[in-house]
């Protein structure tokens, strides 16, 4: 269900600029990362602080949470849809260690330099379950390739989901590109993993009695 557009989105995004990184308007994915425009992280947090990056924070439960217990770590929450960035925008707006990027993952090579985040983390990213769509899955090799060149030697990526089928696609994905992966959970509510931070969609699977599969994956550079 597509949902309804917030009544004065423009004038309620105008009240996050101080959050949200201004981009330039580039439409071209495929060639994007040709022009880059690389964020000086030093000068947009204030710090040297470690980067971690989320890819579709949604309505940022998750990164107002994690945020909030990691003060000396920056994070950088992207999300493509005017709609729903603005509701984490408020969420996050006391926090001096978040900034948003409105964008799709497509384009995170023209903006982040290489080697530069030190984890990545996609929570409940849409599973595009038909075949036909599996390119635009968040753990598809040409994203994968987009992550590994952003990520520091020893980053890490964390995903979860409540989909087994895309989380049988990302193993394998993350598998054939050469990622080592650990610490994978079949139902991470029923396991002994300390320090979740439950999303609005966790909460809302979880309910309704879908196991959670987790997992983290490193690749040896």
């Amino acid at each position: 269900m597509r949902m309804r557009k917030k009544k004065n989105l423009e004038e309620k995004l105008q009240l996050c600029d101080n959050l949200i990184i201004k981009l330039t308007d580039d439409r071209n994915y495929l060639t994007a990362a040709d022009n880059p425009e690389y964020f000086d992280f030093n000068k947009l947090f204030g710090n040297a602080n470690p980067v971690h990056l989320e890819v579709g924070c949604g309505k940022g439960q998750f990164v107002y949470e994690i945020a909030l217990r990691n003060p000396d770590i920056n994070y950088l929450a992207v999300e493509k849809s005017s709609n729903v960035i603005v509701t984490a925008c408020q969420k996050c707006e006391a926090l001096p260690n978040v900034r948003f990027l409105k964008c799709g993952a497509e384009y995170l090579s023209k903006y982040i330099k290489p080697d530069s985040i030190d984890r990545i983390y996609l929570n409940f990213s849409c599973p595009f379950p038909k075949k036909a769509y599996a390119s635009h899955r968040l753990t598809a090799p040409h994203f994968l390739k987009i992550y590994d060149s952003i990520m520091k030697k020893e980053a890490q990526i964390h995903q979860k989901t409540d989909n087994r089928g895309f989380f049988e696609f990302s193993i394998e994905q993350l598998s054939d590109y050469g990622f080592t992966l650990h610490n994978i959970s079949l139902d991470l509510h029923n396991s002994d993993f300390e320090g979740n931070i439950v999303t609005e969609y966790e909460a809302r699977f979880s309910a309704q009695g879908c196991p959670i599969y987790r997992l983290e994956a490193y690749i040896k550079k």
